[in-house]
Order: C-alpha cells, then structure tokens, then sequence
C-alpha cells in the first residue's frame, strides 16, 4: 500500500528500521544463495522484483496510504522461496524508494509490511497445505496458489490497518468502514492472477516455481 512516512511517529520508523535490519541479517545468512549461481534462477528473482515494482506503483487511492494494488507475495513465494521472496520483495521497494514512489525513510515500514508479514503468511499456508491436505495437482494451484494468494492479501490488507489505526494516522472505524471491504475485490484479483500464473509456470516452466514437486504432485496420480 506503500505507507507514506508522514502517516507514522518517529519511534516507530525506529523499531521498523531494526526489525527490517534483523529480518535482512538472517536473510543473509540463510537464504539459499547457491541457487542464484543458475543464470535461471537469478533471471527469475530479479524477474519477479521488477515485475512487482511495477505492479506496486499500479495503484489506486484517495487517501495517503490508503492505496490498493496487487502484492504478488504468494507468487514470489512459490517461485522463488520464503527467504529469496523477500530479496525480491525487498529489491522492489529499493525500486520504488529510488523512483520516488515513497521516502527511504518509510522503507523498513513498507518492507514490513508489504513484504515481511506476507511472506511468513503465504510460506505459512504453503506448508499448512503440505501438511494437511492431499498431494495433488489441483490442491496445489487452487488452493496454495488460488486461495492462499487471496488470503494473503487480505491479511496483509487488515495488519496495515492496524498499523495505521495503532499509529493514530487514521480512525479505526473509518478503516473499517471504508477501506478494509475493498480487500475483498482486491483478494479476488490477486487470486485468479497468482493463481493463473502459478498454473502457467507449473505446466510450462516448473523449473521457475521452486516449491513444486513433479514426484509429489505428479507421479501415481
């Protein structure tokens, strides 16, 4: 929703910037950067950041921070991973701080939020679904990549109204009433576009959608 840093005090710009620090260093120490030595792999991640930048800057609003577009975390988390996800996430607000589209300093905030607590979410339902439901094709891509990519967004949607309710920059009954409904269109949106591209890149490229498994999904079917 790309969270302008006018909406928050300085203490929390603060503790955004060393949770964001925090979230970065163990990144970096666990994120499989081996992966990135295929030229495929590499040209996937700084695919998927560009392609989110853009989306992000695709929004629509009438309020500072009250924005609505697309997130792409589910996607990103499929493809690429839960710890790589957030290299690319983190690379699109690099994107966007650079083009002006918000300050640098209300980066740490947005990464939280827009891409943090989505990728926990959607790496959250992946293994939920892993764990508890059949190995099949279609509960792969309707309810992980259909399903899951919705109530991702949608959760992304109600945390960074609480943020902005918590942080005194808007009411929480006008939040409610007024912007959080539209969550529900947005939801539906980013479900059949995640979930069509999952589907596309399972049946023409698996190599790009890093959690799924022909052996699992696939085989004895």
């Amino acid at each position: 929703m790309n969270l302008p840093a006018s909406l928050f005090g300085t203490a929390w710009h603060w503790v955004s910037w060393a949770l964001a620090t925090l979230v970065l260093y163990q990144v970096w120490l666990r994120a499989p950067w081996a992966r990135l030595r295929d030229s495929t792999q590499l040209n996937l991640l700084l695919g998927v950041a560009v392609t989110l930048a853009l989306a992000w800057t695709m929004k629509a609003g009438v309020k500072p921070g009250l924005n609505l577009h697309l997130l792409g975390a589910m996607l990103a988390v499929l493809c690429l991973g839960a710890r790589l996800a957030l290299v690319a996430l983190a690379l699109s607000l690099v994107g966007i701080a650079a083009s002006g589209g918000i300050e640098w300093q209300a980066w740490a905030i947005n990464f939280l939020l827009m891409a943090v607590v989505p990728v926990i979410v959607a790496n959250a339902i992946r293994q939920w679904v892993e764990k508890h439901l059949p190995a099949h094709f279609f509960v792969f891509v309707f309810v992980v990549g259909f399903a899951g990519s919705a109530i991702v967004i949608m959760l992304q949607g109600a945390l960074a109204s609480a943020a902005l309710a918590l942080s005194g920059a808007y009411e929480a009954g006008y939040l409610i009433n007024e912007y959080l409904p539209y969550f529900l269109l947005v939801g539906f949106s980013e479900a059949w576009l995640s979930g069509a591209l999952i589907t596309l890149f399972v049946v023409y490229r698996p190599e790009w959608v890093v959690a799924f498994d022909d052996r699992r999904y696939l085989l004895n079917k």
